[in-house]
């Protein structure tokens, strides 16, 4: 990058800053007046978290949302206390929380067993005679055996710009000889001290609001909020080697999942149909079960468990589905990523920045996600495309998932409409589907059953505005296929006036699930100032209007054609006799899951003249006029 581009980044980020509008007092639903975090690391990981924050409640939105604070922790590798939790009033009257304020909920197994899924400990209190204009203040402590990998220790802090905050502090202790490395945005570091074998590093923090508006919603960057990373990892292939270590013994082919694979495959011969195979048991069978118990938020559970229970979570789906096809001789690897909507890895090392587990077959140069339980193999959820990857076996510096929009999203809609001469009509639609749009078409129709197919034409007619029954004809939704089809057979019953000059808009009469007016969303909205989610894909619509002889088509939309960043749209309106056939194409050239604000400005400039045809009308009028 040059200097010139440098600077101009670098000056379009100082006016953005200056330019934030602040949240005006009387607008503030709560104040924090301090918060003070502490922690005390010892040489093998272990470490005491200790908290201790005050704030008054300025709104009523607050009171309910502050009457109850507690904390959370993993009772097998870790003690939670609750110091001090009490309300002063606006008087200056203190009252402490009694014990009946307080609540703890254990989950453990069933008579002295080993728990299944969780093993957490949550302590909450209710502050008492909570009133707006009150401060509540709660203190607590938590003593954590054991580091979360052997030896390390990592954490992450980030503060919203949009609540004020009056008084924070961050202190973190550790063995002098420890290697913590860290990086602070908008907060004020203060010389660290090494005394008595240890190293004392300190942070503070004040903040005022800034007022939220509709164009700062987007994907956060690293660094563009108030924030603090600590880690001892010296790089993010580190923590890949890490979570590796205890968990690749996890995937060993046992007799069990060597039969279970041969099962599995049966009728398969190639690596492609038996890895494709594999990933649909395990996305069909294997159900979502969280793993808070001690350590296993980075140790997949052993895997005679998760088939037994049928249950696992991330990590425990990419070790059974490495293990199955290893069992098969197909090579994959497991791979860290950020299931959130973190685009980009923190420059210190931090555990929390990778939070998911999925899995990597190269010889087919693909990544798989079966906890994603609807997604068909070969493509992934729109929320990984483009973010970066660790790979656990074969580390590879920068590796990003390529973008989603490569699965091609398509939808192209056929309407056959034959109006009759008192106004009411008949006709089909289709709709065929392709890429994640017809995935989603998937799950919703699989939960629609028989008995209920009339009730849903009923609705998706009045979705868009019409009135009258039809019949829903679908694919069996049940395989795990990126493509569909549906039709729906329809009677409408006040479709068009008759007798008198109207003006009719031609649009969708059934729900779609890819429609054109989709990418018009968000076309009128503010241009956000910040990065954000896109993809790119297509949408066909034809219709056909058949008009009876005592309706005339007087007037009818022209052609057009648009061409612009981004974007490609066509539309054709053609007339025979009584029938006028419509046909619109529109494609979302975007190739990428993140898109600028100087792309969204563009896109919706470019969109206008859609959106406009989309809102354009013919005129009839009664024959002989």
């Amino acid at each position: 990058m040059n200097r010139l581009v440098m600077v101009m980044l670098f000056l379009c980020v100082m006016m953005t800053t200056a330019m934030a509008e602040p949240l005006p007092d009387s607008e503030l639903p709560f104040r924090y007046l301090s918060w003070h975090i502490s922690y005390d690391i010892n040489e093998d990981g272990s470490y005491i978290e200790a908290q201790k924050w005050s704030g008054v409640i300025l709104k009523e939105k607050a009171l309910e949302q502050k009457k109850t604070a507690g904390i959370t922790f993993s009772t097998s590798v870790a003690k939670g206390e609750i110091l001090e939790a009490y309300t002063v009033k606006k008087s200056g009257q203190r009252i402490d929380a009694p014990k009946s304020s307080y609540q703890v909920t254990i989950n453990d197994g069933y008579e002295k067993a080993s728990p299944l899924f969780s093993d957490e400990t949550s302590i909450s209190v209710v502050f008492p005679d909570l009133a707006i204009g009150d401060t509540i203040t709660l203190s607590s402590r938590i003593t954590n055996s054991e580091g979360i990998f052997p030896n390390q220790f990592s954490i992450a802090h980030s503060f919203s710009p949009y609540a004020t905050y009056d008084d924070v502090s961050i202190q973190i202790t550790a063995p002098a000889a420890m290697p913590l490395k860290y990086k602070s945005y908008f907060l004020t570091e203060q010389k660290p001290v090494i005394k008595d074998g240890k190293q004392t590093l300190r942070w503070s923090f004040r903040n005022k609001a800034e007022k939220w508006e509709p164009s700062d919603a987007g994907i956060v960057s690293v660094g563009e909020f108030p924030s603090l990373y600590v880690s001892t990892f010296k790089s993010y292939k580190e923590i890949s080697d890490a979570y590796g270590l205890r968990a690749m013994p996890k995937a060993a082919v046992t007799p069990r999942i060597r039969q279970l694979a041969g099962e599995i495959v049966l009728g398969k011969t190639s690596p492609e149909t038996q890895a494709n195979a594999i990933y649909d048991w395990v996305a069909r069978n294997i159900s979502y079960g969280g793993n808070c118990i001690g350590l296993g938020a980075v140790v997949p559970r052993d895997l005679d468990v998760v088939l037994d229970n049928k249950m696992g979570d991330c990590k425990d789906h990419a070790t059974l589905l490495q293990a199955l096809l290893a069992a098969r001789k197909i090579e994959s690897d497991q791979a860290l990523v950020n299931a959130t909507s973190l685009y980009e890895l923190p420059a210190i090392p931090v555990v929390s920045a990778v939070n998911h587990v999925i899995n990597f077959i190269p010889s087919l140069n693909l990544f798989v996600d079966s906890t994603a339980q609807y997604i068909p193999f070969g493509m992934l959820p729109v929320t990984l495309g483009e973010k970066p990857v660790l790979l656990v076996k074969n580390y590879q510096e920068g590796r990003k998932i390529l973008p989603t929009a490569q699965y091609g999203h398509e939808q192209v809609m056929r309407s056959n409409i034959r109006i009759n001469p008192d106004g009411s009509a008949t006709g089909k639609t289709e709709v065929a589907l392709k890429g994640l749009p017809g995935v989603g078409a998937r799950v919703v129709m699989r939960n629609i059953t028989r008995d209920q197919e009339d009730f849903v034409a009923k609705k998706m007619l009045e979705s868009q505005g019409m009135h009258g029954s039809g019949t829903l004809a679908k694919d069996d939704p049940l395989p795990l296929l990126d493509s569909y089809k549906y039709s729906l057979e329809f009677k409408l019953d006040d479709f068009v006036t008759v007798g008198t000059a109207t003006a009719m808009p031609v649009k969708p009469v059934v729900t779609s699930f890819f429609p054109i007016g989709y990418f018009l969303h968000g076309a009128y909205d503010p241009v956000p100032k910040k990065a954000h989610q896109c993809a790119g894909g297509s949408s066909i619509e034809e219709y056909i209007l058949e008009f009876p002889e005592n309706v005339k088509i007087l007037s009818f939309p022209k052609d057009l054609t648009v061409s612009g960043t981004g974007i490609e749209y066509k539309a054709s309106y053609r007339k025979s006799a009584n029938i006028l056939t419509v046909r619109r194409e529109f494609k979302d050239k975007t190739v990428t899951n993140v898109c600028t604000p100087q792309y969204a400005a563009e896109y919706q400039k470019s969109m206008l003249p859609v959106a406009k045809d989309l809102k354009s009308q013919m005129l009839l009028g009664e024959r002989g006029e």
